[in-house]
């Protein structure tokens, strides 16, 4: 009871956690590939996602209502019939249709599971139903709907869960399966096994690419939902993978394939600290990218964008320039760099007014003190000469009366 107990604490405090890091969403840091559009339009938002799309495969979703009696013994927190309020604000609840292998038998959070999923609206309507869906646990493969309540549900167990929009598809909601934006969701969930992630020492080239594609793909999807903590939390993962040393023999193309997997987490996982106005982490993406590819101009785009909300502008100018000489006929950089040029003259010109203000008017000032300069050396000379014309009739007086004796 104690051991259960505790997991379940734990579970609820590190899933507050992960959320308070962006209010809906949170974890790592990453980012992928994105493209520059030839649009004027561009203000402050970094471009589109450069291959965002993938993920409906990822991104199982939820099921079936179902009123049944609950677990018996096998969970003392969630008897027959009863809810468990798995956050505690009542927009996630969870409860067992049919009791599992006990409680000694919860998967772990980074183990790879397969569930049977069945995915309704709250109203009875069916979604779609999945009778395989592998994900690893924690890792935001997922909505969190899943990823939260898998981790409290026994081997074997059936659950049913009923979630709030927040954390199924949010406020975008779903193309396939068709979702509507903020909508409710009743999945029932079978876990049907658990297995410990491989060991990505011993992976071969192939799936190791696979694996960290996609988790970028899913990265991609996080940041079009507008969920850019979860999106640098995958771009985090796919670059983890990406970075693992080996054990088993790669080949050059292999080893060029995992390098262009890690260019675009880099660059997009900017994108998103971009977003979350972490312009430090950002920069430090960017610097990344670089190290891997100089001459990225995606890179050097945001680098610029980054550099600019920083207030450095002449670096941020240079770098524009350095991307959009790579690219002349990117109209995107053209927008981004003649917009900086114009906020670095105004800032110029507002500082130049601002010390002219302090300082006084250096010219006016000057001439006066000419002026003043003039008129004392003017003095002085007159005093030089009267001192010399009364000193020379002194001498002339003295000869004069020395002659007459």
């Amino acid at each position: 009871m104690r051991t259960l107990c505790m997991k379940y604490i734990f579970l609820v405090y590190f899933t507050l956690k992960t959320l308070a890091l962006t209010g809906l969403t949170s974890l790592l840091d990453s980012g992928e590939d994105f493209e520059m559009l030839d649009e004027e339009e561009f203000d402050d938002e970094p471009p589109p996602l450069e291959d965002a799309g993938g993920g409906d495969g990822i991104d199982p979703d939820q099921s079936k209502r179902k009123e049944t009696d609950g677990p018996s013994d096998s969970d003392p927190q969630q008897p027959a019939d009863e809810w468990l309020d798995v956050l505690g604000n009542g927009l996630l609840k969870k409860k067992v249709l049919h009791a599992g292998a006990g409680r000694d038998s919860w998967p772990q959070k980074g183990q790879n599971v397969k569930i049977h999923l069945k995915t309704c609206l709250m109203d009875g309507t069916p979604v779609e139903e999945l009778p395989e869906l592998w994900f690893t646990l924690g890792d935001g493969d997922v909505i969190q709907a899943l990823d939260l309540t898998v981790q409290l549900m026994e081997m074997g167990e059936t659950a049913l869960i009923h979630t709030d929009g927040k954390y199924a598809y949010g406020a975008r909601g779903n193309l396939d399966p068709e979702i509507p934006s903020m909508a409710e969701l009743s999945l029932e969930v079978k876990l049907l096994e658990a297995t410990d992630a491989p060991d990505l020492e011993l992976m071969p080239p192939p799936q190791k690419i696979t694996l960290a594609t996609s988790k970028r793909e899913r990265g991609n999807v996080h940041y079009q939902r507008g969920d850019y903590a979860f999106a640098v939390n995958s771009y985090g993962i796919a670059l983890q993978i990406t970075e693992s040393s080996s054990k088993v023999d790669i080949s050059p193309e292999e080893e060029n394939q995992l390098m262009d997997v890690k260019v675009k987490c880099f660059n997009n996982m900017a994108a998103s600290q971009l977003k979350l106005d972490h312009h430090d982490a950002a920069l430090k993406s960017c610097v990344s990218a670089l190290a891997h590819e100089p001459e990225n101009v995606k890179a050097l785009f945001r680098m610029g964008k980054v550099l600019a909300l920083q207030g450095e502008y002449s670096e941020a100018i240079q770098t524009l320039r350095k991307a959009l000489k790579l690219e002349p006929s990117n109209k995107t950089i053209h927008a981004e760099l003649s917009k900086l040029v114009k906020k670095h003259s105004e800032q110029r010109g507002a500082e130049q007014a601002m010390y002219k203000k302090m300082l006084g008017n250096p010219s006016s000032s000057s001439s006066t003190h000419k002026h003043q300069a003039k008129s004392t050396w003017g003095f002085s000379w007159k005093w030089l000469f009267g001192a010399t014309a009364v000193a020379i009739g002194g001498v002339a007086l003295s000869v004069v009366i020395a002659a007459r004796n």
